[in-house]
């Protein structure tokens, strides 16, 4: 099977503690650190997400020693895009000059560049194209995805502490040296749900758009409640649908499993989603009744109600099409879930299936499409340190995007994985000079006030060097982004 076989990550500098903002704006920090985490990154001025993927991708090919002539497929996913006609070539551009600075020869000219986006699944999506590549036309060739993105909310608003900027870098083989992805038993889910998480070009004209913000931003419109019922929806299905082609009931599956990661926006998400996953499993008749009827009596639910939850495929966009809030439509399976959270039993799952890479996760922030691959890097990075994986362990990676899509993926550790998580470097990524900002500093990065210097310049990086400003009949580059590589 196609799989991975080595991943880097690219964080900026800028860094905001969690705990320093709690007291700017007299949040609970408990209640964050336990929600949320500890920091998150913000771009530097001259910093996007093509310079951050770019980084990523350049040093992907120095770690693992990467002939650029052999890739054939640069695939990208992101939803933080500032140019609608390119992608993956701009990111393309930068690594070319970065080897012919190294001395290293360019990428193939034969080399495809798509980008991929769908809010946070651009990154799986990414993959899973990528994967297919060197499965079939690829031959002897590899492939490289990229995601990154910029995670940033108003000021003041209901997001701002699940904010973060980076990118992750996956190289893709046909006989991986890291884990196996085995794409014919995956489970794939989608159902369009409207105004869960969006971007919508028109915002940006309209006077009620982050009124307090004076600068170009890419703030989403979001419902925070209305989004996490489809999270846990479309999870479960794209889950549910994996578990029917490996014929396997959800409760042996996730005693089997070594390792399980989701898209991670923030901590308790991923939490919230096993829960009621495990709780999903019950009312589909896991042979654990007694198991099942203690929970919905510490919860206080009716066990037929739980089960009709789990078999009805309720249609969670139509009070909103209705012109009404919007509502749980899974009342029962929520409230077992949130008893279930408070077993012991529970977080014994937990830490035996999803500690890995856990702990570094907590000062990444939110990295939306690059979510994903970046807890299976700190994962393996983890295993590597300190023990936990095996070959043929078998892992299960689980990605979600808003709209609504998700996808559900057996992963396999291969034999000699170690030699490939040891050139990782998750943990240094994130202590390579990170800089703690201030209020003022924070505010100004965040607000676009440039007349403040917060000595956040990225070192031996891609930058932004100048935007053109041409608009004449014979030669435009209105807006366009030029680069170029600092040391």
């Amino acid at each position: 099977m196609p799989g991975v076989s080595g991943a880097r990550l690219y964080v900026p500098r800028p860094r905001v503690s969690l705990a320093d903002w709690c007291e700017w704006t007299d949040n609970d920090w408990n209640k964050v650190q336990n929600v949320v985490g500890r920091s998150f990154r913000l771009p530097s001025p001259t910093e996007n997400v093509y310079t951050m993927a770019a980084n990523a991708v350049l040093d992907l090919i120095k770690t693992y020693e990467v002939d650029p002539r052999r890739v054939g497929l640069l695939a990208f996913g992101t939803e933080s895009s500032t140019d609608n006609a390119a992608g993956a070539v701009i990111v393309r551009g930068m690594v070319d000059r970065g080897l012919e600075q190294l001395g290293l020869p360019r990428l193939s000219r034969e080399l495809e560049v798509p980008e991929f986006k769908h809010a946070c699944l651009g990154g799986v999506y990414g993959l899973k194209s990528a994967l297919r590549y060197v499965a079939t036309d690829g031959k002897d060739r590899i492939a490289i995805m990229v995601a990154a993105d910029v995670a940033e909310y108003e000021r003041g608003s209901s997001g701002e502490q699940t904010q973060g900027a980076g990118a992750v870098a996956m190289l893709v083989e046909a006989e991986p040296k890291m884990f196996e992805v085995d794409l014919s038993g995956s489970g794939s889910a989608s159902s369009y749900r409207g105004p869960d998480f969006r971007k919508p070009f028109a915002r940006h004209f309209l006077p009620e758009y982050a009124p307090d913000t004076k600068r170009l931003s890419d703030f989403p419109v979001f419902s925070g409640k209305y989004s996490t019922y489809a999270y846990l929806d479309e999870v479960t299905q794209a889950v549910e649908a994996m578990l029917a082609k490996q014929r396997e009931s959800a409760g042996k599956f996730y005693r089997r499993v070594k390792g399980i990661f989701f898209h991670r926006p923030y901590k308790m998400m991923p939490i919230q989603a096993m829960s009621f996953l495990y709780v999903r499993g019950l009312a589909h008749g896991e042979n654990h009744p007694d198991e099942l009827a203690q929970l919905c009596d510490l919860a206080e639910v009716d066990p037929k109600d739980l089960v009709a939850e789990a078999i009805d495929n309720r249609d969670i966009f139509a009070p909103i099409q209705e012109g009404r809030e919007p509502e749980n439509p899974f009342p029962a399976t929520t409230a077992v879930a949130s008893a279930l959270r408070k077993q012991e039993s529970f977080r014994t799952l937990l830490a035996d299936k999803m500690r890995l890479g856990s702990e570094m996760m907590m000062d990444l922030g939110n990295l939306y499409s690059a979510a994903l691959p970046a807890w299976l890097a700190a994962g393996f990075e983890e295993a590597v340190d300190g023990g936990g994986l095996a070959p043929h362990d078998p892992l299960v990676g689980i990605g979600y995007g808003s709209g609504d899509a998700a996808e559900s993926m057996p992963l396999f550790v291969v034999p000699g994985w170690e030699r490939a998580a040891r050139r990782i470097g998750f943990r240094a990524a994130l202590e390579n000079e990170p800089l703690d900002l201030t209020r003022e500093a924070y505010e100004a990065l965040h607000d676009g006030d440039r007349s403040i210097d917060i000595g956040a310049e990225p070192k031996n990086a891609f930058v932004v060097s100048r935007v053109g400003d041409s608009y004449s009949p014979g030669f435009q580059d209105l807006g366009v982004e030029y680069y170029e590589y600092r040391s």
